[in-house]
């Protein structure tokens, strides 16, 4: 008795599913062409074109030709594909539900990386020590010892000390790892750890423009705040409280005040300082020597009248200065509406 054949998919190529045109398109493209394809899937991508393909049945001609043609024609009528967070959130939206494209976004706009351990070694060491100092160290001891020797000795190093020895002791008693301890620590990574890190990543407009604005000289700041303030008064109150500004280095406490002036050109401060508040001066002068103070008093009154362009680039390198080292750690600047948080 002859085997029966499986009917053949639906003749109408506008109702296939993504994942069956997917695999139409793979059958087509025979196993040397396909196989770089398959190479770029991930596991359930992989799983879940399988399983169409093999459910597939009987293809005509015709269906392949019309759906080769509608692929050429949606390329071919834009002349090229741009590719976007935007356009694959909106994408992807269309088949599946909301949750499951947050997630799916999230993990897009965290590390790359195909598989989680890929993406943990372009974590930065020291965020990574920050979340696993709060695990178990069997847990850490499981995670270290799937991402590289060098990022796993940066991470250990950023750990508490009796912490990191603790985890070291078990990964010399750590023996192999069953899968399903692995899965869930995987799965614990995904959740906790990856998602936060997206979200964290994912950076407010707000919170750009207001970068953009503390790089605008005084005229043309006031000049777009003022023409925001007119068009949406809200946006422009948010940006005004993202922005970091020379007369916010007053909120500076002595230790940053004084780590500052050991980074700032001693002219670059005077010319700042030219244009700035007796308060904000007195802050500055408060944290110096008195022999110091009575130089950079000296120089300024030398320096005589000076251009508010010149005084506005003294004051903006100021403010990046203060910048640089607080992403390294070494001062502490806070913003308008906080306390003591760290802004940059």
């Amino acid at each position: 008795m002859a085997k029966a054949v499986k009917p053949a998919v639906k003749d109408d190529v506008r109702s296939l599913s993504g994942a069956e045109r997917a695999a139409i398109i793979m059958l087509s493209l025979g196993e040397d062409h396909s196989a770089k394809l398959w190479s770029m899937m991930d596991e359930e991508e992989v799983k879940e074109i399988s399983q169409v393909m093999s459910n597939l049945g009987s293809i005509s001609a015709n269906v392949i030709e019309k759906l080769l043609i509608d692929f050429v024609s949606q390329m071919s009528g834009t002349g090229s594909l741009m590719g976007s967070y935007e356009s694959t959130e909106r994408l992807i939206a269309r088949f599946l539900p909301d949750d499951k494209v947050a997630q799916i976004m999230e993990e897009i706009r965290g590390p790359a990386g195909r598989t989680m351990w890929d993406k943990l070694a372009n974590v930065n060491e020291s965020v990574l020590a920050n979340y696993l100092k709060n695990e178990y160290p069997q847990t850490v001891s499981v995670v270290l010892s799937k991402i590289k020797p060098e990022h796993a000795a940066r991470v250990l190093g950023a750990l508490p000390e009796e912490f990191a020895l603790e985890v070291v002791q078990r990964m010399l008693r750590m023996e192999s790892v069953q899968k399903d301890i692995l899965d869930k620590v995987e799965q614990t990574l995904r959740v906790e750890f990856m998602s936060n890190l997206a979200r964290t990543a994912k950076r407010d407009a707000h919170e750009q423009m207001a970068e953009i604005f503390n790089n605008f000289d005084r005229q043309t700041e006031s000049r777009f705040i003022t023409a925001l303030e007119e068009r949406s008064r809200d946006s422009a109150e948010r940006i005004k409280a993202l922005m970091f500004t020379f007369e916010d280095l007053s909120k500076l406490d002595p230790g940053s005040i004084q780590t500052l002036l050991r980074n700032i050109e001693k002219d670059k401060l005077g010319l700042a300082l030219k244009g700035a508040t007796d308060g904000l001066r007195d802050v500055f002068f408060t944290n110096m020597s008195e022999r110091a103070g009575k130089i950079l008093r000296e120089d300024m009154e030398a320096m005589g009248p000076v251009r508010l362009k010149d005084v506005d680039e003294a004051q903006m390198r100021m403010v990046n200065v203060a910048k640089d080292l607080a992403n390294k750690g070494e001062i502490m600047i806070a913003g308008g509406n906080s306390e003591d948080e760290l802004i940059y």
